[in-house]
C-alpha cells in the first residue's frame, strides 16, 4: 500500500522541518512538498495532488481559510488539515466552512497530528480535543462565542481582522503589520477599523484590554 502523500504548508521553516522529520519517520506517510506561503501551498497542491495538506492557518500572503477554500475548490480530492496556535471557536468555524476536515492545535502531542492526518485521509473529520468540547457546547446552545472585557458577547472576527488586532496589541505599527502580512497599510487600516467596530473598542487602550482578556499577550501566543 502506498504511503499517504502529505503537503506541509507553514511559514516557520524550523517548525516545518521538524514536522517533515516527524511525518517521514512514519512508514505509512511521506512529505511530497513543502510551502512557506499560502499561495504557494495552493499551487503545490494543484501540482502534486497530495492526499492531505497540513496547513498553517496564519501565513503571510493568504489566510488559512482562503488557502483551504482554494485548495478544496481546485483539488476536490485533497483533504485539508488546519494546524494552528489558536484554540478559538471562531478560527475553527471559519476553517470548517472553508472546507478543512481537520483542526489541530500546535500545542497538541505529536501523536495527535499523526492521528489527525490518518483520520482526514481516511475520509473522517478530526477536531482537536482542546476545542471540540466548546464547539459541541456551542452547537447545543450552552455556549457562546466568548465575552469581551465589558461582558458583551464576542462577535466573530475574520482571521485577518484578528491577526491585525493581535499585532496592534503587541505594539506593531501599521507599516510593520503590512510588511509582515504582505498587504498594504490601507488594508491594515481597513481590517483594524472593521475589528474595532465589531468589538466596539475606542482605541489602543481598549485593544490592549481586550487582548489581555482573551490571553493574546501570553508569551506563547505572540503575533504570527
Amino acid at each position: 500500500m502506498s504511503p499517504l502523500r502529505i503537503l506541509l504548508a507553514d511559514d516557520h521553516a524550523i517548525l516545518r522541518e521538524g514536522l517533515a522529520l516527524l511525518i517521514n519517520a512514519e512508514p505509512d506517510m511521506a512529505v511530497v512538498a513543502e510551502a512557506g506561503y499560502g499561495r504557494e501551498a495552493v499551487q503545490l497542491a494543484q501540482r502534486h495532488q497530495p492526499d492531505v495538506v497540513v496547513l498553517d492557518v496564519s501565513m503571510p500572503d493568504l489566510s488559512g481559510a482562503d488557502a483551504a477554500q482554494q485548495v478544496r475548490q481546485s483539488c476536490p480530492a485533497v483533504r485539508v488539515l488546519a494546524l494552528t496556535r489558536h484554540g478559538d471557536q471562531g478560527y475553527l468555524r471559519r476553517l470548517l466552512r472553508a472546507g478543512a476536515t481537520g483542526y489541530v492545535v500546535k500545542k497538541s502531542p505529536a501523536g495527535a497530528l499523526l492521528g489527525a492526518i490518518r483520520t482526514v485521509a481516511g475520509g473522517g473529520t478530526y477536531i482537536d480535543p482542546a476545542v471540540a468540547g466548546a464547539l459541541v457546547a456551542h452547537a447545543l446552545g450552552r455556549g457562546g462565542t466568548g465575552a469581551g472585557p465589558t461582558g458583551r458577547t464576542k462577535p466573530d472576527l475574520t482571521e485577518r481582522e484578528e491577526q491585525v488586532l493581535r499585532m496592534i496589541a503587541w505594539g506593531q505599527s501599521n507599516k510593520e503589520i503590512a510588511e509582515r502580512l504582505g498587504i498594504s497599510v490601507k488594508t491594515v487600516e481597513f481590517y483594524k477599523a472593521a475589528a474595532v467596530e465589531k468589538l466596539q473598542l475606542r482605541g489602543r487602550t481598549d485593544i490592549i484590554r481586550y487582548a489581555l482578556a482573551h490571553r493574546w499577550l501570553s508569551d506563547d501566543l505572540g503575533p504570527e
